[in-house]
């Protein structure tokens, strides 16, 4: 594994979906009230890599808030096999995005974090839905930097750049911490920030719901408590 020195950070930003919040999990539990009455069968990576594969197409287009977004990729999805969505179902599949489950680790380790690090959010979510994720997390953010404010997705660098002018910390004490090869580490490393790449897939193949990417994190941890152990010297 490679080091980090956390000395140098004062502090850390974190992708939401995926790293925080249980996206994949959420995904997969909106989707059954629509696929199970059309007797749709699929497996779980073949969906969840369908969505993100459609959800990044619409999301590197002319900005459209989230719950269009999400709600016009499950159409999409729907089509791709042989079904059709309705108005009402497009939009509840978008509004669940607010009762995705944060991952059992996140909120011990945000809390343990934050003794030693100010603490910031980089989302690819409009601000009414993140602020229900947001009370999963069990913190308060120093920062909150949704694609809503910037009218870009990652990995457009609009909303790093954003963050940037939001943080009072210089860009060199930012450490940026993601799941997304695809959406966070790409970016950031364009920008030139240290990254961490918690890779929660553990011994499952594929990228699930974020496009596949290559990119060099700094660091690779499978869990939000073994950053927190290791960026603080402490277990949790």
């Amino acid at each position: 594994m490679s080091t980090v020195g956390f000395e140098r950070f004062d502090a850390l930003t974190f992708d939401c979906y995926g790293t925080l919040i249980d996206w994949e999990r959420g995904i997969l539990n909106a989707l059954q009230p629509v696929l199970a009455p059309r007797g749709i069968e699929a497996g779980e990576d073949e969906l969840l890599e369908i969505y993100a594969r459609h959800e990044a197409e619409l999301e590197a287009g002319p900005y459209l808030p989230y719950r269009e977004i999400v709600g016009s990729s499950l159409r999409r999805l729907a089509t791709e096999l042989g079904h059709d969505v309705d108005e009402e179902e497009a939009d509840a599949f978008a509004d669940a995005v607010g009762d995705w489950p944060a991952f059992p680790d996140t909120a011990a380790s945000l809390r343990h974090l934050q003794e030693r690090f100010r603490l910031g959010v980089i989302t690819n979510c409009d601000r009414d839905l993140f602020a229900r994720s947001n009370r999963r997390l069990g913190v308060t953010l120093d920062w909150i930097v949704t694609a809503e404010d910037a009218e870009a997705y990652k990995p457009s660098l609009a909303p790093f750049e954003l963050a940037f002018a939001t943080l009072d910390v210089p860009r060199e004490r930012v450490l940026h911490v993601a799941q997304s090869l695809f959406h966070d580490h790409v970016p950031a490393k364009e920008l030139g920030l240290t990254t961490v790449w918690v890779d929660r897939r553990h011994d499952r193949e594929g990228f699930g719901a974020t496009p596949e990417a290559v990119a060099e994190p700094d660091l690779i941890v499978p869990d939000m408590v073994t950053l927190a152990a290791v960026a603080t010297g402490a277990a949790i």
